[in-house]
């Protein structure tokens, strides 16, 4: 079947960007206005001991810049991921792109000449962002140092240019035959697809050889990873923190305790995922289970397809516990043209929910009728609702949410579909399907993310005491965690010993985390709503309305959620385990 092109879509199931710009004319004006106010930045620097009104009106003038410029950056990058292929579109990203940078630079003296008054002038409007700004002055440098640091942000980002370039575009992988005897190239975007081949020998086949490359530039690939770590060791040494993870999870007003105490926690419950790898075995009937048999489906498959508008609707029931407003504006996402529905020609592949304060939140999607794209679908519409509701209730200054919390509202709806299957499906074999598929999503978030959280820090601490994050050093530490992790069931297979050197979140340092905790929260605040009622979902509904208006970890307490306990991952872990009782039972 011949790729889909634009104009085969329906109007109603494709991104509606005119309400962004009308056209190439309108950006490019929008491009030049926001050129020439940029000079008028220096304008402001040396003022801000004039007091309130004057930090308020460089503030102002900021806040003016950076909403005309996200405007520009997201239609540059929506309409460059509808036709990859487009040199304009892709043209058009790169200034955005450029742009953004050059922003930043022109506001580079603004917090330490703020930081180098005697007191920071209170001004309401704006008192979130400058007590964040005075909570940072020991680690801000004067303006000088502060300039060189901006300047050298591309320099920082070299070697995670250089790990993009080299595995995007330098690899080469050779060929697979596919079940069906067809000989395909194997890529990027194949090798997950094929590793879940019911053939074992197909599966086999992609992951040796998909490996046997990065196994072949290891040495290369460890040098990029150490010049990463040793890059943001450097910048963290530079600020005055202790630790690159201090300096990264303040910015994001996180306590470090809250990763040990993740950790600690996934750690204590290693014995839970040792007992479900065990049971994968046995449901596959495998004398040896291999790394090469975790992402196929340990159950007969369960045929569930939807076409979209289906998807819809069942998507409208399994959210109703959050009520008629909020599935209001779940409809109005459908119906006002915010999603961009079926995958076309040069479209970008995979799924996303963008957008700015001043514009809706689109959602990008490349629909097939099944299961996977109707959570995708409940999950994206749960990044899409936040972004809305917090834009809707909160000034700009506070109109969105640290990237701590970005997965919860988005997992939340994942966790409410799932209750919602489990109780409208109800024959064993669907039940066994809609377990089997809960417990490998929290095995791939919850513990796997944690150990790939528990591996960046153990590097980047040796690095800093000056172990050389060699390819023999990382490799065999890493081959050690995946044991631990995995247990006595799973073969230690040579080529996992690689496997940190195919992730790219360990090029955003102290990210990965976020995807477990963000878990575990969302199990919590799904089963308070179910539990509670109202008084819980108006708990939560606060928490998607709060944006950046506290630190973190106060909106989740205020959500009902205490992650500066162990609580919350406990009880998290209680779920999986009754899940997994019951299908240690139904099979």
């Amino acid at each position: 079947m011949a790729t889909q092109t634009r104009a085969d879509i329906p109007e109603n199931q494709k991104w509606d960007l005119s309400k962004l710009f009308n056209n190439s004319e309108e950006y490019k004006a929008a491009v030049a206005e926001f050129e020439g106010l940029l000079g008028q930045v220096a304008d402001y620097k040396g003022t801000l001991a004039g007091g309130a009104a004057a930090v308020k009106a460089a503030i102002d003038f900021q806040e003016t810049l950076e909403r005309k410029l996200m405007r520009v950056y997201i239609y540059s990058h929506l309409f460059s991921d509808l036709d990859t292929s487009d040199n304009f579109g892709i043209e058009q990203h790169a200034i955005a792109t450029s742009l953004y940078v050059k922003f930043t630079e022109a506001y580079s003296w603004f917090e330490p000449e703020l930081l180098s008054l005697d007191s920071i002038p209170e001004v309401p409007e704006y008192q979130r962002m400058l007590d964040r700004i005075a909570a940072s002055k020991e680690h801000t440098l004067d303006a000088a140092g502060e300039e060189i640091l901006s300047t050298l942000g591309e320099v920082f980002e070299t070697a995670s240019n250089a790990f993009s370039t080299l595995t995007n575009s330098d690899f080469e992988f050779g060929t697979l035959t596919t079940e069906d005897g067809e000989e395909v190239e194997i890529t990027h975007g194949n090798y997950g697809k094929y590793l879940e081949s019911n053939n074992r020998d197909v599966r086999k086949s992609i992951f040796e050889k998909y490996f046997k490359t990065y196994t072949h530039f290891g040495n290369t690939l460890a040098s990029t990873f150490d010049s990463m770590v040793k890059a943001s060791n450097a910048r963290a040494k530079i600020r005055g923190y202790k630790t690159s993870r201090e300096m990264y999870l303040s910015g994001n007003e996180v306590p470090e305790s809250v990763y040990d105490t993740l950790v600690e926690a996934v750690n204590k419950n290693l014995p839970l995922l040792h007992r479900y790898v065990a049971l994968r075995k046995r449901l596959l009937g495998l004398e040896e289970l291999h790394t090469y048999d975790m992402y196929v489906a340990p159950v007969e498959e369960l045929e569930l397809t939807f076409t979209y508008d289906e998807a819809c609707e069942i998507m409208y029931k399994a959210l109703a516990p959050l009520g008629e407003d909020y599935i209001a504006v779940v409809k109005e996402a459908v119906n006002s043209r915010w999603i961009d529905v079926h995958p076309t020609k040069g479209k970008r592949s995979g799924a996303y929910s963008s957008g700015s304060y001043d514009s809706a939140p689109y959602i990008l999607l490349n629909w097939q009728d099944n299961l996977d794209n109707l959570y995708t679908l409940v999950h994206e519409v749960g990044h899409s609702l936040h972004s809305y509701l917090t834009a809707k209730n909160q000034p700009y200054t506070t109109g969105s949410y640290p990237i701590f919390l970005a997965e919860i509202a988005s997992t939340t709806n994942e966790n409410l579909l799932t209750e919602y299957l489990l109780k409208t499906l109800t024959s064993p074999k669907e039940r066994i399907f809609i377990l089997s598929q809960y417990l490998d999503g929290f095995k791939g978030t919850v513990f796997r993310q944690t150990q790939f959280a528990e591996f960046e820090h153990y590097v980047r601490i040796a690095a800093q005491e000056g172990q050389p994050l060699t390819n023999e050093y990382v490799s065999e530490y890493y081959a050690d965690l995946n044991a631990r992790y995995y247990g006595e069931a799973l073969e230690r297979d040579e080529q996992i010993a690689s496997e940190w050197s195919r992730i790219p979140h360990f090029y955003s340092p102290y990210y990965v985390f976020q995807y477990s905790t963000g878990f575990a929260a969302a199990n919590a605040l799904a089963a308070r709503m179910l539990d509670l009622g109202q008084p819980a979902v108006d708990d939560y509904l606060g928490f998607l309305k709060s944006g950046n208006s506290k630190k973190p970890v106060d909106t989740m307490k205020a959500a009902g959620v205490d992650m500066t306990t162990v609580d919350y991952i406990d009880n998290a872990f209680k779920v999986f385990e009754e899940r997994l009782v019951e299908l240690e039972k139904l099979v």
